[in-house]
């Protein structure tokens, strides 16, 4: 939080929800465990002064409950398919705010990495392309209710962390500008640590040890999740035995991703003439 408003700084990576939606003279429908998804679609149709009619289709290759952004990942995908299926242009902008109005949604909407108020949406900054970085996520286990999570009230805690939370942001900013992965590590260890008072997660200090020793960058967290991510520099890192090494040692399952640019992409779904969003 900074001067009263709560600031996400994205992480895109290159997993994605994918979407397509079909107009048709029928009730609005779609995946009966996407309501949030369904609820942005409807909004969208609304404020177009478009008919609640069609069929939203959903997939994803993001675990849930995780809090690697799988909801705003599945509202925004849902969103564009419907937008372009319906020849609608659909900004990024208007998308995280539509999106705002079901939960809070992260910056990944955006393209590049951004800093985001995901609870509001008040402030928007551009950050630029990410660094090169690879990610190795580790998952302890365990998920996290996210609208139980914004639920409360986490003012003091973040108050306390501004100062924290503002050298961090700085560091990030020079990050993106200079593409220095060791920088951007540096930031996101910051950030994590003080992301603890918030949401703990109790493997960070013995996973961000090890990562140091695997020759990571430093590590994030899932801000409404529980994942712990440990950022390489991906030209010089074999990431993969990285990964194999650090879920040994932490004895908690381990992934690679790349850290990409966010934003819609869009390509031919299976259903001639409908357009589907991808958002990672």
């Amino acid at each position: 939080m900074v001067e009263g408003v709560h600031l996400h700084v994205s992480a895109p990576i290159d997993r994605f929800a994918q979407a397509a939606f079909l107009p048709l003279p029928l009730p609005l429908s779609g995946p009966p465990d996407r309501p949030k998804a369904l609820a942005a679609v409807a909004r969208l149709l609304e404020e177009q002064g478009l008919p609640r009619q069609g069929r939203l289709w959903i997939w994803s290759s993001l675990p849930r409950g995780k809090g690697l952004g799988s909801s705003t990942a599945d509202i925004g995908a849902a969103l564009f398919a419907t937008a372009t299926a319906h020849g609608v242009v659909l900004s990024s902008l208007a998308a995280a705010r539509l999106a705002l109005q079901v939960e809070p949604t992260d910056g990944s909407l955006f393209p590049g990495l951004v800093v985001f108020d995901h609870r509001e949406g008040r402030w928007l900054e551009l950050l630029g392309p990410p660094p090169p970085v690879a990610c190795v996520v580790l998952d302890p286990g365990g998920t996290v209710d996210t609208l139980a999570f914004n639920a409360r009230d986490q003012r003091a805690h973040l108050r306390a962390n501004e100062p924290l939370i503002r050298e961090a942001l700085a560091m990030v900013r020079a990050a993106c500008r200079e593409g220095d992965v060791t920088l951007l590590g540096a930031a996101a260890t910051l950030s994590a640590q003080a992301h603890q008072a918030v949401l703990e997660k109790p493997l960070l200090p013995l996973a961000l040890a090890r990562a140091r020793e695997a020759g990571a960058a430093g590590v994030a967290v899932a801000h409404s999740g529980t994942v712990i991510v440990a950022l390489f520099d991906r030209r010089r890192a074999d990431v993969a035995a990285a990964a194999r090494w650090l879920a040994r040692q932490l004895g908690c399952p381990a992934w690679v991703a790349t850290l990409i640019s966010g934003g819609p992409r869009f390509e031919r779904a299976w259903l001639a003439g409908i357009a589907a969003g991808l958002v990672s």
